[in-house]
């Protein structure tokens, strides 16, 4: 054996996928898939029945978790699909800045400063007013595909 020393350059995230397979038919309501490489919540799931010759179809419509729009996607039931790692996390609000970027804290007591306000307009004039007023505001973050965007808005009372 050598005695060399091997440095490798790493540019992965400890091997965390962004997506993970399932089969088509288990995908519920309510459940996560990836259409058109989308993060989506699925909202309707139909199966047709099979062919003479052919699979069982899944016809899933789902909205796009951070543009709000309609996907729909058919996939044979025995074929799977992509769904995607959603996470959420809370995080509180420190400062919200004049280009639109928010400050939050982090439960390690550092701050996150990479997050711009949610584009919904009644979200944004909460988090917006609730600030104003100097109320001790967490927001919810959610997270996939590489993604983030506040998507929730909790008051813990005032400072």
């Amino acid at each position: 054996m050598s005695d060399e020393e091997h440095h490798f350059e790493s540019k992965a995230d400890a091997g965390a996928s962004k997506t993970y397979p399932q089969q088509a038919g288990t995908i519920r309501k309510n459940g996560y898939i990836v259409i058109k490489n989308r993060p989506c919540k699925v909202v309707e799931v139909s199966t047709s029945k099979t062919g003479k010759h052919g699979h069982a179809k899944c016809h899933f419509v789902a909205i796009d978790i951070f543009t709000a729009k309609k996907l729909e996607d058919i996939v044979p039931s025995s074929h799977n699909c992509d769904v995607p790692h959603v996470n959420r996390t809370d995080y509180q609000l420190i400062d919200i800045s004049e280009d639109g970027f928010v400050s939050l804290l982090t439960d390690s007591g550092d701050t996150k400063d990479d997050l711009k306000l949610p584009t919904d307009e009644s979200l944004l004039k909460q988090i917006k007013d609730g600030f104003a007023e100097g109320k001790d505001l967490v927001v919810s973050v959610m997270s996939a595909m590489g993604e983030e965007q506040i998507c929730a808005l909790k008051d813990i009372g005032p400072k």
